[in-house]
């Protein structure tokens, strides 16, 4: 449920821009922040679902995510910038590999500081691999020139939230 839950966010996430743009004003990390909001949604259930997290810590886990969703998007505009010369498949899939990592990796950090977010590093490494390496995807989009929709989000989104719930789930036996 939860992957079919990142499919679902994934699908919307490109979708959202159309909305936001009919919003007047506010600067512009505040609207890519908007963006994630579906993404934030599930984000929000997993982990008031899947932890021992106070409801406030969900809420605090929707905005991190967010906030990866900015920091990733401008990693990989930054990292756009820093590979001009290179092939465009190249640059797409460099881009693609940072933002996934950014934005994964602030999710993991950030979660992982909650009051019941699991300590063990490997349980955030799984999710960071995944976010990574689906991150890669931002070339196909732009290979398919995919505009309103996208081949990055609903897997990235999936992956990710199934790799959160893993780890939120994960016990310490001795």
């Amino acid at each position: 449920m939860i992957a079919a839950g990142g499919v679902l966010s994934g699908v919307l996430t490109p979708l959202a821009p159309q909305l936001i743009d009919r919003i007047s004003g506010g600067p512009g990390d505040f609207r890519i922040a908007l963006v994630a909001v579906p993404f934030a949604v599930l984000v929000f259930f997993v982990v008031r679902r899947c932890s021992a997290n106070p409801g406030w810590a969900a809420l605090a886990a929707a905005v991190i995510t967010m906030v990866a969703f900015v920091c990733a998007v401008n990693a990989a505009i930054w990292i756009d910038g820093q590979t001009n010369g290179a092939d465009k498949i190249m640059r797409n899939i460099l881009t693609g590999v940072a933002g996934g990592f950014v934005g994964a990796g602030v999710m993991a950090l950030g979660i992982a500081l909650l009051p019941a977010g699991p300590r063990e590093t490997i349980a955030w490494l799984q999710m960071l691999l995944a976010g990574t390496l689906a991150g890669a995807l931002l070339a196909v989009d732009n290979a398919l020139n995919l505009d309103l929709t996208s081949v990055l989000y609903p897997v990235w989104q999936a992956a990710v939230a199934v790799r959160l719930a893993m780890a939120l789930q994960r016990r310490k036996f001795f």
